[in-house]
Order: structure tokens, then C-alpha cells, then sequence
């Protein structure tokens, strides 16, 4: 048998589980990177997943508290999707990935580890699942987070800076 080392999960099995909302409180301290959020408009915002399906696994989340589609207004709609449009822009640019993952886990019978309503973008790539999923049901990541924020980040300002040049860089 191998042994296969990934002490990096330890800090999410021990990680002292936060009171209230994570989305909703983290906007608020407005340490972007710390909290890597990577881009805010309106509505919504982009966060990294702390604990990563695959490198760049990103989450678009309502401002607003809500749980369930059905309680989005029509604009908070529209902009998780405008938003989920430019992720994968911003995904394809800096990662190049060959396909994605998109989706909502809604409820716990759904997959749900959060009652915030928020949407995934899980770029893949051909061979990214191997035989480490399989047979050790490990997943390997092969970047660190803060590189992968700041690839992102950078492509998320451009974007945006392209879109309102009027508007201050943060």
C-alpha cells in the first residue's frame, strides 16, 4: 500500500467552523485577498473555493442572503449569470482549461455545506481526473491558491476596467 500525504487537509478538518453566514460576513471585511474574493459587481461577487474541487474552482455568489433560485430577484439573476459569463472568460484566459463544471448544490439532500445560494465554475481538463481519484479517493491540486488568486485577479480588473474605464481600480 502507498501512503500519500496531504497535511494542507488537516486545516479543514480542524478549521474552527465560523458563526453566521461565511458569505455573508466575508464581503463585509473587505480583505479581498485574504478572503479570496476576486471580483465584485452589483449583486454578486467571486470568491475562490478554499478548499477546491479543481485549481480555480470558483463560487459566484447573491450579495443578499438567499438559499433557494426562486428567491433571486430577476436582476440578481441576471447578473450571477453575467457574472458566471465573465468567470469563464477569465478562467479560458489565465488557465486554459478544455471544459467546465457548472452548477448549484441547493439543500443538503443536494450537496449543500453552505445555506448561501451560490453558483460553481469548476474548470477541467482532459486527464485532470487520474487514478488518484479512484483508487485513493485524493485529489491533487497543483497550484497553491494565492498564485492561482493572483492570475485570476489580474484578469478580473482588466476585464472590468474594460468594461467601466470610467470606474477607480481598488
Amino acid at each position: 500500500m502507498k501512503t500519500i500525504w496531504a497535511p494542507w487537509r488537516m486545516t479543514y478538518i480542524h478549521e474552527e467552523k465560523e458563526e453566521g453566514c461565511l458569505f455573508c460576513k466575508k464581503p463585509l471585511e473587505k480583505k479581498d485577498e485574504k478572503n479570496l474574493i476576486l471580483y465584485r459587481a452589483k449583486r454578486t461577487f467571486v470568491v475562490m473555493n478554499k478548499f477546491p474541487y479543481n485549481n480555480g474552482h470558483l463560487m459566484i455568489v447573491p450579495k443578499r442572503h438567499c438559499t433557494d433560485l426562486e428567491e433571486l430577484s430577476t436582476n440578481e439573476f441576471q447578473e450571477l449569470f453575467d457574472v458566471m459569463k465573465i468567470s469563464t472568460q477569465v478562467l479560458k484566459t489565465s488557465l486554459s482549461p478544455h471544459g467546465f463544471n457548472i452548477g448549484f448544490n441547493i439543500g443538503k439532500a443536494g450537496g449543500a455545506g453552505k445555506d448561501h445560494l451560490h453558483l460553481h465554475v469548476v474548470p477541467r481538463w482532459m486527464g485532470d481526473t487520474n487514478f488518484m481519484t479512484t483508487l485513493a479517493e485524493t485529489k491533487i491540486i497543483p497550484e497553491y491558491l494565492n498564485e492561482t488568486y493572483r492570475k485570476l485577479r489580474s484578469v478580473f480588473r482588466d476585464l472590468k476596467q474594460k468594461r467601466n474605464p470610467h470606474e477607480r481600480r481598488r
